[in-house]
């Protein structure tokens, strides 16, 4: 009995442990995008994205299909994806979303646009 709920659970949990990505600073971020070695992906909502977003960053409101053709082609760019915040979670639909299109090397930057508004950079509207 113990080991077959063991083996739900880790099953169940599965899923959650797929989306984890390392965490990105602001400043790594920016020196990314002084770089130009980045993609960078808002899942904040449409709403979110037309009130500012970090300049450059794809809206993943736009869909899957947006995602596809707005993604380098070299699956091994650094891509980055945001939400809201530290406590925000949305980030894991666009780290999966580019996991799923063969992308390796994903990030979050776990401060999303209140931190990044907080630390004073510029967004894009």
């Amino acid at each position: 009995m113990k080991k077959r709920f063991l083996l739900i659970l880790c099953l169940l949990a599965s899923p959650l442990w797929g989306t984890k990505s390392p965490d990105i600073s602001i400043e790594d971020l920016e020196q990314a995008m002084k770089d130009r070695r980045v993609a960078i992906i808002d899942v904040n909502g449409a709403t979110s994205f037309q009130n500012g977003h970090i300049p450059g960053a794809i809206n993943f409101a736009e869909g899957k299909d947006n995602l596809k053709k707005s993604l380098p082609p070299q699956k091994d760019t650094l891509v980055v994806a945001y939400c809201g915040g530290p406590s925000c979670r949305a980030y894991q639909r666009g780290i999966e979303a580019a996991a799923e299109l063969g992308y390796i090397n994903l990030r979050h930057l776990s401060a999303g646009i209140s931190g990044w508004k907080k630390a004073g950079k510029a967004i894009s509207k």
